[in-house]
């Protein structure tokens, strides 16, 4: 689904090294299954060294990971491990960053997300890395409140009111803004930042994203009635793919790239797994929930509280700079979220 613009950077150098950090989550699994594929070598970080097993099966299924595949213990909060994570790197995907839900439910995201990606850069720099790649987000360039209208870019970065409500924003924005100071300030390596919307996508193993979580809820029948929200929406691996690019491409330095492609509403999701998957979504509701009681259940329960804050909230951004400067072209949103559908199902998850 993506041209081939940098598909002779892709493999100029089989063997250079990569280190992708947070390699057992989603995107980063992702990430390492696409470098595995086109022969880089790669590292990648987990803060438990028990899960290395688990990591490299789930990597299994879909590329046989050989001895390219190596395990290194590092944490976003503390110094130990990220020397060795990136001695003899060409190249750091920095992927890891925790999200409020889960264990990191009601729990401060916004220093790891912060400290981690100034260790990973200071250690990057140490070890004479070529580029860093960092995941942000476009929760980080959101235009102010009551830009009803306003098509967001990367020109855009969020300004954010101190509640507790944005902190993920607030951790992605701070986090690559600290990012982009400290390599004005220091110099001695390249710096691209990628903006994912919401990702969905075919899932590798149970350790999946929020989003994905969202659509196993509704093939469940645990969303009888879906409230107003909607995301731009985009697949996994085109998201990988962006990431490759920038990781490969002379034009990339320097520069944020937003990885989107259409806008759903939560009902339109819905409508497109009972069209999609009519035997397998039957339990998907497609009535809406009205906003007085996803307002009313905020009062009691975070996650509700989180989709309050977006209900009819429709932000449009553009995908337009990596599709041009990259040759970047995103799968539909609809692909992406059958494809969610389809593997949650074929892997036995819903």
């Amino acid at each position: 689904m993506t041209g081939n613009g940098d598909a002779a950077a892709d493999s100029r150098s089989p063997r250079e090294t990569v280190l992708v950090t947070g390699g057992s989550g989603f995107l980063g699994g992702w990430t390492v299954v696409e470098l595995l594929r086109r022969k880089y070598s790669v590292r990648t970080t987990i803060r438990d060294l028990t899960r290395a097993t688990q990591v490299r099966a789930m990597v299994a299924t879909e590329v046989d990971p050989g001895d390219r595949l190596r395990f290194v213990q590092a944490d976003l909060l503390k110094d130990r491990g990220w020397d060795e994570a990136t001695a003899d790197a060409d190249f750091v995907l920095h992927v890891a960053s925790p999200m409020p839900v889960g264990e990191f439910r009601g729990q401060d995201v916004i220093t790891p997300a912060r400290e981690g990606t100034l260790r990973v850069l200071r250690a990057a720099r140490k070890a004479a890395v070529k580029r860093v790649v960092i995941t942000s987000s476009t929760a980080a360039a959101a235009p102010p409140a009551g830009s009803a209208g306003v098509v967001s870019d990367e020109t855009i970065w969020t300004d954010l009111p101190p509640k507790p409500i944005h902190n993920y924003a607030r951790s992605k924005t701070l986090a690559e803004q600290d990012a982009w100071a400290y390599v004005r300030d220091n110099g001695g390596i390249e710096l691209t930042t990628v903006l994912p919307n919401q990702i969905q996508g075919p899932v590798l193993g149970h350790d999946f994203s929020p989003s994905v979580s969202i659509i196993a809820m509704m093939l469940r029948g645990k969303l009888p009635a879906v409230p107003r929200i909607g995301w731009g929406i985009v697949d996994v691996r085109d998201v990988v793919e962006l990431h490759m690019r920038a990781m490969n491409s002379p034009k990339a330095p320097g520069q944020r790239f937003i990885a989107n492609s259409d806008f759903l509403w939560l009902k339109d999701v819905a409508q497109i797994l009972r069209e999609e998957l009519p035997d397998k979504a039957a339990k998907v509701g497609t009535r809406t929930l009205p906003n007085f009681v996803v307002r009313l259940g905020g009062l009691f329960n975070y996650e509700m509280r989180q989709l309050a804050a977006g209900l009819d909230d429709k932000p449009l951004l553009s995908a337009a700079k990596a599709k041009r400067v990259l040759d970047w072209t995103p799968r539909t949103a609809r692909e992406a979220v059958v494809a969610t559908a389809h593997s949650l199902i074929d892997k036995g998850f819903v």
